[in-house]
C-alpha cells in the first residue's frame, strides 16, 4: 500500500483523506487539538461560538453529493436566518434565508462536519510538522521538536501558503508559485449575554465599517440557548491591527458593533477574541491544486480558489482524484 502523509485537518485535508483512504495508508497531522481548521467551534460554557466559517452554500454537484449523507444524519442543517445589511448604522436590506437557496451549518457546531469526516481516519492531533526531507526516495517528516514522524511515499500539504513555505523544501517545482499567494487575516469577537437582545436579525453584513459581519450564533439550529453574538472584523482592519493588544481590540470592535446596531454591548458577560492569521484570499481562477509526480508531493487548500467552505472541498477533491488517476489506484487496496 502507498503511504501518504497529509498535513492539516481542515476540510481540504479531510476531503482528500476520505477519498484516498480506501486506496492508501493515510496519516493526517494536525497542529491544533482538534480537527476542522477554520470551520471551528469554541465552547466557553455556557456559550458556544462558530468563530471561523459562519455557514456555507452548495454550488457544485460534487459537493452536494459529498454532504448529502451528513444532511440525512442531521449533522448539517439549513440556517433559516433573518438576514439584513447595515450601512451607516441603518438596515438597508432585509431577507429571510428560508426563502432563498439553503445556507448550511454544522450541528451542533460547524466543527461537527470535520469531526464526522475524521471518523475512521488516522489523525495525529497536537503535532506540528516542521520539516519534510527526502530520504531514499521517501519523505521523512519531523515535528517542531525534531522528532521523526515516519517516512511516506507521498506528502500532501493542505495548510495556508505562508505556513507551507516554511515546511516544504525549496526544491519542489511549484514553491515559487506558492509564494505568490497572500492570505488576509480576520478577528472574531465573541460576546455572550445573560439575556436576549432585542435585535431584528440573526445574521448581518456590515458595509463601510471596521466590522464586516454580525451573527446571533445561538439562532443556528441545534445550538445552546444562551444568547451569543459573533462579530468578524474586515480583513484590511485585521491586517493593520493583528499585533495589537487583545483587550484593546475587544473594546474597539465591541464599541463599533454597539454603534452599528445601536445597542450597548459592554453588558456582555463573556467577551473574547480570536485572531485568524490566514483567514481569506481574493477570488482566483486557474489551478485548484499543485501536484508533482516526480517528487511525490501535492498541495491543496481553499486559498487556490477563495476562502470559502466549498472552495476547500473542491481543492481537496480535485487533488485527490488527480492523484488516484496518476497512481492508477482504481481498485481498493488490501488494508
Amino acid at each position: 500500500m502507498t503511504n501518504i502523509a497529509i498535513i492539516g485537518a481542515g476540510l481540504s485535508g479531510l476531503t482528500a483523506a476520505k477519498i484516498l483512504n480506501d486506496y492508501a495508508n493515510i496519516t493526517i497531522f494536525e497542529k491544533s487539538r482538534g480537527v476542522s481548521g477554520r470551520m471551528s467551534t469554541r465552547l466557553s460554557e455556557p456559550y458556544s461560538f462558530d468563530h471561523g466559517a459562519q455557514y456555507f452554500k452548495v454550488r457544485s454537484e460534487e459537493f452536494k453529493e459529498f454532504i448529502t449523507p451528513m444532511i440525512f444524519e442531521g449533522i448539517i442543517k439549513p440556517w433559516d436566518a433573518r438576514f439584513v445589511e447595515f450601512k451607516n448604522s441603518k438596515i438597508t436590506q432585509r431577507q429571510k434565508w428560508a426563502q432563498s437557496e439553503p445556507h448550511y451549518v454544522g450541528v451542533p457546531g460547524m466543527n461537527s462536519i470535520a469531526k464526522e469526516l475524521a471518523k475512521d481516519l488516522s489523525v495525529c492531533l497536537n503535532v506540528c510538522v516542521k520539516k519534510i526531507k527526502k530520504k531514499n526516495d521517501r519523505w521523512q517528516l519531523k515535528d517542531d521538536q525534531d522528532k521523526p514522524l515516519g517516512e511516506y511515499d507521498w506528502v500532501i500539504s493542505t495548510i495556508p501558503p505562508e505556513q507551507a513555505l516554511k515546511v516544504l523544501p525549496e526544491s519542489i517545482p511549484f514553491i515559487k508559485k506558492i509564494s505568490d499567494f497572500k492570505m488576509k487575516s480576520c478577528f472574531s469577537l465573541m460576546l455572550g449575554f445573560e439575556k436576549i437582545l432585542p435585535l431584528e436579525f440573526d445574521a448581518a453584513v456590515v458595509h463601510g465599517e471596521d466590522i464586516s459581519w454580525i451573527s446571533v450564533d445561538n439562532s443556528k439550529p441545534g445550538r445552546n440557548e444562551k444568547y451569543s453574538l459573533l462579530v468578524h472584523s474586515t480583513n484590511q482592519w485585521s491586517d493593520e491591527h493583528f499585533e495589537d493588544n487583545h483587550e484593546h481590540l475587544i473594546e474597539l470592535l465591541r464599541n463599533q458593533t454597539s454603534k452599528v446596531i445601536n445597542y450597548d454591548l459592554s453588558i456582555a458577560k463573556h467577551q473574547a477574541i480570536h485572531g485568524w492569521r490566514f483567514a481569506n484570499i481574493e477570488k482566483r481562477r486557474g489551478e485548484t491544486h499543485y501536484l508533482d509526480i516526480n517528487q511525490n508531493i501535492a498541495v491543496c487548500g481553499d486559498w487556490f480558489i477563495q476562502g470559502r467552505v466549498e472552495a476547500a472541498f473542491i481543492s481537496g477533491f480535485e487533488m485527490a482524484n488527480s492523484l488516484l488517476n496518476l497512481l492508477n489506484l482504481g481498485e481498493k487496496g488490501d488494508k
